[in-house]
């Protein structure tokens, strides 16, 4: 793995691990009354954006985080529908 994908990977798991600690607050206080359903929402249609990105330009490190991104951000915008 060159220098470039090596950074690009734990760039990805580093934000993407900074939604956890958020879902898993979400997740358990079920309250989403501090997030802001706009926000996530352009966010989530970022990631998908980024997603699509990287599978038009076949990078694995941008496809596997953006995934697994999406799926947290969904989830979020899921509870905050959901609890609000």
């Amino acid at each position: 793995m060159d220098h470039a994908t090596l950074l690009g990977s734990f760039a990805g798991f580093l934000t993407t691990a900074a939604f956890v600690p958020q879902v898993w607050k979400t997740w358990k206080s079920k309250s989403a009354a501090d997030l802001s359903l706009a926000m996530f929402s352009v966010f989530s249609l970022g990631v998908l954006c980024w997603l699509i990105y990287g599978i038009m330009i076949a990078q694995f490190p941008i496809i596997f985080w953006n995934v697994i991104t999406l799926i947290l951000s969904s989830a979020l915008l899921a509870m905050k529908l959901k609890y609000d």
